[in-house]
């Protein structure tokens, strides 16, 4: 990715599925910016704030990070996939 592409400057709230709420779940964890998620995988930010935040978090909150992290890592993702249900889809198959 060159780094004065349009990907470069996503925010955080730019991400289909990134609201308000997740937005402040993701500062909990020190990550402010789009680059930064692609470190992570959604269960690893689910299990971070559920320890750091000391809360079992509703589990759609996992479907809504790997949503997240999907599209930092490609922001041509197809459109179905920048829904949070389409992992939580995911998540229930692979049960």
């Amino acid at each position: 990715m060159k780094k004065n592409s349009p990907e470069d400057k996503r925010k955080l709230k730019d991400l289909a599925c990134v609201g308000p709420a997740t937005e402040s779940d993701l500062h909990v964890l020190g990550i402010r910016r789009v680059e930064q998620l692609k470190k992570w995988s959604g269960e690893d930010l689910y299990s971070a704030l559920c320890e750091k935040t000391g809360v079992e978090h509703n589990i759609c909150c996992l479907d809504v990070f790997n949503c997240a992290v999907a599209q930092a890592n490609d922001p041509h993702l197809p459109k179905e996939k920048c829904d949070w249900w389409y992992w939580t889809n995911v998540r229930k198959t692979s049960l």
